[in-house]
């Protein structure tokens, strides 16, 4: 029998996946416990439906995600932190303070756990940091810490 797995079901498949199983298991399992709908015409014409929507709101998500990769390769994002005499700043720059200058200065809010530093940042400087879109998307950044 085939059915469309309404959600992932372990050692069977992932949501929206047309799988065969026996009939036992899909009517007494799979569809009381709306793991899975039968695989009727209208069901999977449904089905297409969905994944069409699902592949254009990824399409404009990968658009924004480019958008921004732009906006953050263009100029480093300056960081004022409080310095000693020789250079050195009192404490170091952490990825919540990069997000919150990414916001102020570039517009955009990302989130602190996507941004990896690549380097403790506790000088004056030019650094790199990393930011993780999630699927393979990542932008590499640099910030500019420079003394208030």
């Amino acid at each position: 029998m085939q059915v469309i797995l309404i959600q992932d079901v372990n050692n069977l498949g992932g949501a929206n996946e047309v799988v065969s199983v026996k009939n036992g298991y899909a009517r007494n399992y799979l569809i009381p416990q709306k793991f899975a709908v039968e695989a009727s015409p209208s069901n999977i014409k449904q089905l297409e439906e969905r994944l069409k929507q699902i592949k254009k709101k990824e399409d404009k998500m990968l658009a924004e995600i480019n958008n921004v990769i732009q906006v953050l390769k263009e100029g480093p994002v300056k960081i004022g932190a409080k310095t000693g005499t020789s250079g050195k700043i009192f404490g170091s720059i952490t990825n919540v303070q990069v997000a919150r200058e990414i916001r102020e200065q570039k517009g955009y809010t990302i989130d602190r756990r996507r941004i990896h530093l690549l380097d403790e940042i506790k000088e004056l400087g030019t650094y790199k940091a990393k930011v993780d879109f999630g699927n393979g998307n990542e932008a590499e950044m640099e910030i500019e810490v420079v003394a208030e």
